[in-house]
C-alpha cells in the first residue's frame, strides 16, 4: 500500500493555516466595520431592505465558517483523519459555489445596488436638517466625516444642513484654494459634496474585497485538490 506523502500532508496543512489566516482577517474586518459608529451611521439610517450593512453580516458568517474549514483542513492534514477531511473539502465546495454564486449575481446587479445606495443616501439627508433625538447619531457622524473629507452636505451641500448649518459650520469651513470652496450664508464652505466621496470610498473597499475574493478563490481551489489527494492516500495506506 502506498503512504501519505508528506509533501501533500504539509502542502494541504499550510494552505489551510494560510485559509484559516484570510478568515480570520476578514472577519477582524467586518466586525470593525460593523462595530464602527461612522459606518453604522452612514449607512445604517436607511430602509431595512436596503441596508448596505447585511452585506457586512453576511461577510462575518462566512469568514466564521472560513476559519472552522480552516480549522478542520489543519487537523484532518496533520492527524490523517479522513473524516475531518472529508467535511473540509464538503464545506469548501459549498462556500466556493456560493461565492462564484454570489459573484455572478453581483456582476448581473451591479447597476441595482448603486442605485439603492443612492437611494439610501438620499433618504438620509432629509435627517440633517431635522433637530431633536431623530439622527443625532448621523448628523454626528457625518459632521465628523466632512471634517476628515473636506466636503459639506450630502446631496445638494451645505443647504442640506437647513437651520442646523450654524451648529456644524466649522466641520464644512473651508480653507482649501478658492477652487474648492464655495459661499454659503456669508460663510466658505466645501464645494463638494460628500455623496460622491461615500460612494468612491465604498467602491475601493468593493475592489479590495472582490481581490480578497479571488485570493480566496485560488486558495480554496488548492485546498480542494490537496484535501482529496490527501483523503484518498489515507484510504490506500
Amino acid at each position: 500500500m502506498a503512504g501519505v506523502s508528506g509533501c501533500i500532508k504539509y502542502s494541504m496543512f499550510i494552505f489551510n493555516f494560510l485559509f484559516w489566516i484570510c478568515g480570520t482577517v476578514i472577519l477582524a474586518i467586518a466586525i470593525w466595520i460593523r462595530v464602527s459608529k461612522n459606518a453604522n451611521e452612514v449607512l445604517n439610517s436607511g430602509p431595512a431592505a436596503s441596508n448596505p450593512l447585511l452585506a457586512v453580516n453576511i461577510l462575518i458568517a462566512v469568514a466564521s465558517i472560513i476559519m472552522v474549514l480552516g480549522f478542520l483542513g489543519c487537523c484532518g492534514a496533520v492527524k490523517e483523519s479522513r473524516c475531518m477531511l472529508l467535511l473540509f473539502f464538503i464545506g469548501l465546495l459549498l462556500i466556493l459555489i456560493l461565492q462564484v454564486a454570489a459573484g455572478i449575481v453581483g456582476a448581473t446587479f451591479k447597476s441595482q445596488s448603486r442605485q439603492i445606495l443612492n437611494e439610501t443616501l438620499r433618504e438620509n439627508a432629509k435627517l440633517l436638517s431635522e433637530t431633536g433625538e431623530n439622527g443625532k447619531e448621523f448628523r454626528e457622524a457625518l459632521s465628523q466625516f466632512q471634517k476628515q473629507f473636506e466636503c459639506c452636505g450630502l446631496v445638494t451641500g451645505a443647504a442640506d444642513w437647513g437651520s442646523n448649518f450654524n451648529s456644524i459650520y466649522e466641520s464644512c469651513e473651508c480653507s482649501s484654494p478658492l477652487s474648492s470652496c464655495e459661499n454659503y450664508k456669508g460663510k466658505s464652505v466645501y464645494k463638494e459634496t460628500c455623496i460622491y466621496l461615500i460612494k468612491e470610498s465604498i467602491e475601493k473597499n468593493l475592489i479590495i474585497i472582490i481581490g480578497i475574493a479571488f485570493g480566496l478563490a485560488v486558495i480554496e481551489t488548492l485546498g480542494l485538490v490537496f484535501s482529496m489527494v490527501l483523503f484518498c492516500q489515507i484510504g490506500n495506506k
